[in-house]
């Protein structure tokens, strides 16, 4: 009869759910996480979130792909705990891997915006993982739910960030067990890395790749050959120009779509650590099968969801901060 009991109240819950309209948040949570997260707290906290993004971006587009990218640099060092934003001598911030990362005045802006109607109630962390998503739907790509409910961390080290960060020389076995380590699949890595069908990157990242591949060959022949003579025009040998920057996307660089998984079909993934996903036995199906936009759009919400759930703080581990770039005092 207990058990019976348990049951019939389950569905009772969930009955008045669908009629009244309100959820039991037990019943949608993910590891401390949940869809809607600040439904009572601040309803109005997603929508706040978005007109502030989306103001900083109309201002500069760019730093829509920083965004995107910001959230796997705080996700994969300490977890998704907004460690990425703490200022300071020895922070994350001023890790070398970390020294093109932009976007930290939108996640400020949003933070402002959102502290101005509900005071200490949505994390930095939380900001980081809308500010991403809304990022890639101002790129046109597709939306996604994004589950709240992360702390802010304490802590944040400019040598954690670069042991844990995935850099560009990186083949597909050091990705693979990059993102194992954190719990995603091979198949989430392949997807996670589709965000490089927007941003740029700077000369000093491709270097090695065009003029100092191996002891054999000055240029790695896995490259397309006209698309690396291309990249030597626009990138001098022992040029002091640390300003150039090319798209990662060569077919539709301003455009969050599949097209990523096509310059890979061409050989002009711009990084080791993305030709490497087609030239890998391992990875090469996944490429094939997300050159499909619609697939792509799909599956890439659905790992970023599993990308944000890594590592979260929850209770006394963290805090929700009142500014993004300290902790609280």
């Amino acid at each position: 009869m207990g058990q019976r009991l348990k049951c019939l109240l389950l569905i009772a819950v969930m009955t008045l759910s669908g009629v009244h309209g309100v959820r039991d948040r037990t019943l949608y949570e993910v590891d401390g996480l949940s869809d809607n997260y600040d439904r009572y707290s601040c309803p109005n906290a997603e929508s706040v979130i978005q007109t502030a993004v989306s103001t900083e971006l109309d201002k500069n587009l760019k730093l829509a792909a920083g965004l995107i990218r910001m959230q796997f640099h705080d996700c994969f060092v300490e977890g998704c705990d907004g460690s990425v934003l703490l200022d300071g001598s020895n922070t994350e911030k001023q890790a070398p891997i970390n020294a093109k990362l932009m976007g930290y005045e939108v996640v400020d802006a949003a933070k402002a915006a959102v502290e101005a109607v509900c005071p200490g109630v949505v994390s930095c962390a939380d900001i980081i993982a809308y500010a991403a998503r809304d990022s890639t739907v101002k790129l046109n790509g597709a939306r996604w739910e994004v589950q709240g409910g992360r702390k802010d961390g304490f802590h944040s080290s400019a040598s954690q960030a670069e042991a844990d960060l995935p850099p560009p020389e990186f083949g597909a076995s050091q990705l693979i067990d990059s993102f194992a380590r954190r719990g995603l699949s091979t198949a989430q890595m392949v997807i996670l890395s589709g965000s490089h069908t927007v941003g740029v990157a700077d000369c000093s990242k491709i270097v090695g790749r065009l003029y100092n591949f191996n002891n054999n060959q000055m240029t790695d022949p896995s490259m397309d050959p006209a698309y690396a003579e291309q990249l030597k025009k626009d990138c001098p040998q022992n040029s002091w120009n640390t300003t150039i920057e090319v798209f990662m996307d060569t077919i539709t660089p301003g455009s969050f779509d599949s097209n990523y998984y096509q310059v890979l079909q061409q050989r002009k993934g711009l990084f080791t650590s993305d030709q490497t996903l087609l030239n890998d036995a391992r990875t090469s199906g996944t490429v094939n099968t997300l050159m499909e936009n619609g697939r792509f759009q799909k599956e890439f919400g659905q790992a970023m969801r599993a990308m944000a759930a890594v590592g979260v703080k929850s209770g006394s581990q963290g805090e929700i901060r009142k500014y993004c770039r300290s902790v609280n005092y």
